[in-house]
């Protein structure tokens, strides 16, 4: 049982272990859906935890600045431009808790309550299943959405997430997972070696205040394009506009996937030279928001009692695009209650020689 605030929802809070034959293990705790540490091993078979997170619920409850660490974000994750959209005539005004924006589903989004939790188990996983049912008008949102995430832990060495919502009233939905990783270990500096590859040839430019602008713009020839692998800080800082404005990356990728807009397909791969660790990430989402850490300041204490420096760990968060309710010509992201949300995305970990 994890350390948290008594009252009557945090009094339920947990701390769940999930464990395979090659000694992998993640700890998820049903406070926000959180992935709160992965366990895995270099090429020499020496586990480290590549997930940055704090020690207890109270920590996260607590912590300064609220960066998401491991969390599932909703009921929208990203932002939307003013606090605010319409839906089917009538406008829903939301908390701007990333002014002038909402972000990540607002005050007390999907990663500051209690979940109900279950333990599951497969052929070659286990697994954890996590539901939420978010009520109609919590944090402005219409409707009675009520949402399933589960976490397995497979004997692939893959983390499976999936995703299900249904409605009572039409709705935005976009869930991702939030995790902050560092391949060569939580704590251990910034992640500005790791070699990264991402699957997209387009991605979403932004205004100042990281809200696409529209346009759907080819990364050739700017520092966007990962279409080969290279290290994530061989271009952060280069003289660039979109990089100014979101201090490094910070920009949602438009996914190649030539014409299987639901499919299961490669978003991305990050290399870590050092440990030899290999990370394959597929989604079914047709976007991948690419975050470099770029606000962590050095306040936050991870797990090794060191400080989570800028840059100290980077987030791939398979997404439809951001502020999808008000940009007519990106995907869909409107709900109904005829309709099911389902969604899925795998973090598969692997060593090079």
């Amino acid at each position: 049982m994890l350390i948290g605030v008594k009252t009557d929802d945090f009094d339920r809070i947990q701390l769940f272990t999930l464990t395979n034959q090659a000694g992998t293990e993640i700890k998820v705790t049903n406070y926000g859906a959180i992935l709160t540490s992965i366990r895995v091993a270099d090429r020499n078979a020496k586990l480290a935890d590549v997930a940055l997170g704090h020690h207890s619920a109270a920590d996260y409850i607590h912590a300064v600045d609220k960066p998401y660490l491991g969390a599932v974000v909703g009921r929208f994750g990203n932002r939307l431009a003013n606090g605010s959209f319409t839906l089917d005539g009538e406008t829903y005004s939301l908390a701007k808790n990333n002014a002038p924006n909402h972000l990540h589903g607002g005050v007390v989004g999907f990663d500051k309550v209690v979940w109900d939790a279950k333990s599951i188990q497969g052929k070659n996983f286990s697994g954890l299943e996590l539901t939420y049912l978010s009520k109609d008008c919590e944090e402005g949102y219409p409707g009675n959405l009520a949402c399933k995430v589960t976490y397995k832990l497979t004997e692939a060495n893959e983390i499976v997430m999936e995703y299900h919502a249904t409605t009572d009233k039409a709705t935005p939905v976009n869930l991702t997972n939030h995790t902050y990783f560092n391949l060569a270990g939580e704590g251990s500096g910034d992640i500005l070696d790791h070699l990264v590859h991402i699957n997209a040839d387009h991605y979403t430019p932004v205004n100042q205040h990281l809200i696409p602008t529209g346009e759907i713009a080819s990364v050739k020839d700017t520092p966007f394009d990962f279409t080969v692998e290279k290290s994530i800080g061989v271009d952060i800082n280069e003289e660039n506009e979109q990089l100014q404005f979101g201090r490094g990356y910070d920009h949602n990728f438009v996914l190649n996937k030539k014409g299987q807009a639901d499919k299961m397909t490669l978003a991305a791969t990050v290399y870590e030279p050092q440990s030899g660790r290999f990370l394959e990430v597929f989604t079914e989402e047709p976007g991948v928001q690419f975050y470099t850490g770029n606000f962590l300041d050095g306040r936050l204490i991870g797990k090794a009692g060191k400080p989570y420096l800028s840059r100290g760990g980077f987030c791939l968060e398979t997404q439809h695009f951001p502020d999808s309710p008000n940009q007519p010509t990106f995907p869909s992201t409107i709900l109904r209650p005829s309709e099911t949300y389902s969604t899925k995305t795998i973090f598969r970990f692997s060593v090079k020689p």
